[in-house]
């Protein structure tokens, strides 16, 4: 829309190529979910998914059980937020700044953040679905340290102390994933439009479609 509405045929391109691109990397990430939501956890809700990945710390996370879904969802969500070598949208050197080309000031700080926020979000489903979410890396400490606190008679102020230790579990794997994605930006050269698009509907998502139909597969055996 940014595109269209700025009555010019360089940010129109950055506005397509940015739809294009989007398409074509949504759907490796919702069959990446699926993988988790519907045979591993047989739940969609967050709380499910991150309570099955906290028996035995970090060696129950999805990452393990899930290896080829991890990359197929890290390389997808790199290029759902535009982030190098992905970010063909906003191409300076190819398309001056895009679909963002007509826009400045706050107009402009809006698209940064809003890039940037974007990032945040991907990284905090990465944590979620496959690092464990909020519960502790180390095997069986929550439950050692939830017996003290009982055993103690300090049970009220474990209570209050848990959801920040919660929070700042889930922002130090979020940071994890976020400066992976900074990283790449140094290290990696932007690929071609043709590239973009034969990775997300060549490679990745027959990859993502073999690895749930292989999860599901092996859900079924399990069961019987």
């Amino acid at each position: 829309m940014s595109g269209y509405g700025s009555n010019n045929k360089y940010s129109f391109l950055g506005g397509l190529r940015a739809a294009a691109q989007s398409i074509s990397y949504e759907i490796p990430l919702a069959l990446c979910v699926l993988s988790i939501s519907l045979h591993l956890s047989g739940s969609l809700s967050t709380v499910d998914i991150v309570e099955i990945q906290s028996k035995y710390g970090f060696l129950s996370w999805n990452v393990w059980r899930q290896p080829i879904g991890f990359i197929v969802f890290l390389i997808s969500s790199l290029a759902e937020c535009e982030r190098l070598p992905f970010d063909l949208p906003e191409a300076e050197e190819e398309l001056v700044a895009g679909y963002q080309t007509e826009y400045s000031g706050i107009k402009f700080a809006l698209f940064y953040v809003g890039s940037y926020l974007n990032l945040l979000i991907s990284s905090l489903f990465v944590t979620i679905l496959y690092l464990g979410g909020w519960k502790s890396s180390i095997p069986f400490v929550e439950n050692f340290i939830q017996n003290i606190s009982i055993n103690y008679g300090i049970n009220e102020s474990f209570d209050v102390l848990k959801p920040v230790l919660d929070i700042f579990t889930t922002l130090s794997k979020s940071y994890l994933f976020l400066f992976i994605s900074i990283l790449t930006r140094r290290t990696l050269p932007r690929v071609r439009i043709d590239q973009l698009l034969d990775l997300g509907w060549k490679f990745l998502l027959p990859i993502a479609l073999g690895n749930l139909l292989l999860t599901a597969s092996f859900q079924i055996l399990s069961i019987n």
